[in-house]
């Protein structure tokens, strides 16, 4: 069946649940997923926002290495040219040994004004940031000594997954594409049209084809009535909806997201599907085997309550029939 992921992003606009309610129910909401055979949980990094969108997903992510067995730590996105790719290297090295070889690295540009602006990054370099960090990760994850920067440097421990943790690119650009069919091993994008910048790449570069995994629309809600789910879930679908549409206007990129205020229009766009179980068991069928589809139970600083009514009805309706 298709890869199912918990998603998370701690978003808390003060309209949302107290932050350390949510950061409570991340953690056992974790536990949950792994203990229901999903397939892993995805952590994203954004700065300087004023919700408190999860800044440090490492840290988060090592708490619920510590909470669970099986799921998959999957970091989409890590800002490279925002970090040290030698501390980014170590860190990620630990928490792989740490989970039994469970960490999944994708890695972006970024592209928010203001978060390149709070760590004195020029945006022109990101480009160059990206080759110069990737491959300083892959070195480090040999645990020999090399140059970075013209210093000596050496990582260790190295990681448990060999020769590195799944690295994966994200991006929103044909550049972007082009550059994770070099560099990476896959292109993490919902876009067909971008995947096949990075095909067309790799046949370049005679690389073996990799198939599109769809992703959906990163959302995915699963309700008995979803009228009246989506009528209680609009506040904080909004909030996020225009909070990227916000950033994606700022910084001039092609994004799903764009701000509305209508939220029966956001609802009618098909971004944020708020399903019937029989409903949801069609739609991610019908992504095949590949896919990788995204519950969101804590979207906004939505209160966990609502969250886990939606896992419940996930896990006793829509679960068994995939299985």
């Amino acid at each position: 069946m298709a890869d199912i992921l918990l998603r998370l992003d701690m978003r808390n606009p003060a309209f949302g649940a107290d932050r350390e309610t949510l950061y409570r129910a991340a953690l056992e909401m974790a536990a949950w997923a792994d203990e229901h055979g999903l397939y892993g949980v995805q952590f994203s990094e954004h700065h300087a926002s004023e919700d408190g969108y999860l800044p440090s997903p490492v840290v988060l992510g090592a708490a619920i290495a510590a909470r669970t067995r099986r799921l998959r730590l999957r970091f989409a996105l890590i800002l490279l040219p925002l970090n040290n790719p030698l501390k980014i290297a170590e860190d990620l090295a630990v928490l792989d040994i740490l989970s039994g070889g469970r960490v999944e690295v994708v890695l972006g540009a970024g592209y928010v004004p203001a978060e390149f602006e709070m760590f004195g990054v020029d945006p022109a370099e990101r480009g160059r940031l990206m080759e110069e960090g990737i491959a300083a990760l892959k070195a480090a994850w040999r645990g020999e000594p090399f140059r970075y920067r013209g210093r000596g440097a050496l990582v260790r421990p190295r990681p448990l997954q060999q020769p590195h943790p799944p690295l994966w690119m994200g991006g929103s650009t044909p550049a972007a594409a082009r550059r994770a069919a070099r560099l990476s091993d896959y292109f993490y994008t919902e876009n067909r049209e971008l995947y096949r910048h990075f095909e067309a790449e790799r046949e370049r570069l005679g690389l073996a084809p990799v198939p599109f995994r769809d992703l959906g629309t990163g959302f995915l809600a699963v309700s008995e009535d979803p009228d009246a789910e989506w009528a209680r879930m609009a506040p904080f679908v909004l909030h996020e909806c225009n909070s990227y549409g916000r950033w994606s206007a700022a910084a001039a990129t092609n994004s799903q997201y764009t701000e509305v205020t209508d939220a029966g229009a956001l609802r009618a766009s098909g971004l944020y599907p708020v399903l019937r179980p029989r409903e949801a068991v069609d739609y991610i069928r019908a992504r095949g085997p590949g896919a990788q589809l995204l519950l969101h139970p804590l979207i906004s600083g939505m209160p966990p309550a609502i969250g886990w009514e939606q896992l419940r009805c996930f896990a006793e309706q829509v679960l068994p029939q995939l299985r």
